[in-house]
């Protein structure tokens, strides 16, 4: 899923970039109001991490104009402002959720997935695709029993895949939400990790369940089909 961290803090930029890639989002990042505006109102953004102390246009402005111009990301506050009446004006700001500094990365981590999950409106962690069975908080997949081991973005695209269920996603669905503005948009690459997963998914297993609609993009098989 893509992710925006919107922070000026650069060691925290660094540490917390760096566990979200291994987690397996793709992320972006934005050091001050102005940037995390352009760039949040650019791209669809599965999360968006705020700072509310940022430089130019403090995070709490932008989060109310987000929310007033209709924007649907989720927002998780990450901020040093502790008190009672700073998280109750986060929330009421139309924030999804509020941490406060210092934090767990794991607890983070745990707070994101939670929030993906409830944009696509599961509760459950683990999901059931015929005998596929994707574990969202452990990041492991079992195929009729067997653990197959996946590369964060093989994970990724599958989870992906997976959220969408029995609906149709193009290359461009795809590529806007599994590759952040680093990756260099090459006019095959999501083929490409199609096929490292039907590999590792469908090879050797009945029924195939990545299934390519001509034209359109690809589909993870839905019930009854």
């Amino acid at each position: 899923m893509r992710v925006l961290l919107v922070e000026d803090h650069q060691p925290l930029v660094r540490v917390l970039r760096r566990g979200l890639d291994e987690e397996g989002f793709a992320v972006d990042v934005a050091v001050d109001g102005e940037e995390a505006d352009f760039k949040a109102k650019t791209a669809n953004y599965d999360v968006i991490i705020l700072d509310l102390m940022l430089p130019k246009e403090d995070g709490l402005s932008l989060l109310k104009r987000w929310r007033r111009d209709g924007m649907k990301s989720h927002v998780l506050v990450l901020t040093a402002r502790s008190g009672i009446d700073d998280k109750v004006r986060g929330l009421d700001s139309g924030a999804d959720d509020y941490m406060t500094k210092p934090f767990e990365l794991e607890e983070l981590l745990a707070r994101l997935r939670a929030l993906v999950r409830r944009g696509h409106q599961v509760k459950d962690p683990l999901l059931r695709i015929f005998d596929l069975e994707i574990d969202t908080a452990a990041h492991t997949v079992r195929r009729a029993g067997q653990p197959i081991h996946l590369t964060p973005r093989e994970y990724a695209l599958l989870e992906f895949l997976a959220y969408h269920r029995g609906q149709v996603v193009t290359r461009s669905m795809i590529w806007e939400h599994l590759y952040n503005e680093e990756d260099e948009n090459t006019s095959n690459v999501v083929d490409v990790y199609i096929r490292y997963l039907r590999n590792k998914i469908d090879k050797g297993f009945e029924p195939p369940l990545i299934l390519t609609r001509w034209g359109e993009g690809y589909q993870l098989r839905g019930e009854g089909e």
